[in-house]
């Protein structure tokens, strides 16, 4: 099945799961790594798009706007159901540090959409905190 030809409940199943692994993982969920989980977006144009050879995000997907934004309404609606709390974040282009290790590069935050509005960029930085996870991350952490 391909994922242009993937049923809405199929997509909300799929989103769903990626984000309920990756809240009980690491304590939150991110909107890349749904993407990537889902596979409307390959770790290889993820990392074209992390190291600025790729405009934005967007473009890497394999998925048309309006599925994307689909997918991105499906997370907003677990993040909520499950009172995951917003965390906006700031996504930068890898690799610019000097070769020399003297300073850095200017740094170069990334775009998520073509059109690159507010709302849409702030959506894709949105990471989804799972703050009673977190804690247990935490605790399990200190007891080893």
């Amino acid at each position: 099945m391909t994922s242009n030809k993937m049923t809405d409940q199929v997509m909300i199943s799929r989103v769903q799961d990626s984000m309920y692994r990756q809240c009980k993982k690491r304590g939150y969920a991110a909107p890349v790594d749904v993407l990537m989980d889902i596979g409307v977006l390959q770790k290889s144009k993820y990392e074209d798009w992390r190291f600025g050879r790729a405009t934005f995000l967007e473009s890497v997907c394999t998925v048309n706007l309006k599925k994307l934004s689909f997918i991105m309404r499906q997370i907003r609606v677990y993040a909520q159901k499950n009172q995951l709390k917003p965390s906006e974040t700031y996504y930068k282009q890898w690799g610019t540090k000097k070769k020399n290790g003297q300073g850095h590069k200017s740094v170069k935050r990334l775009q998520f959409s073509k059109s690159g509005k507010a709302e849409i960029e702030k959506a894709y930085a949105t990471h989804y905190l799972d703050e009673k996870r977190i804690a247990e991350l935490k605790m399990e952490g200190q007891s080893l």
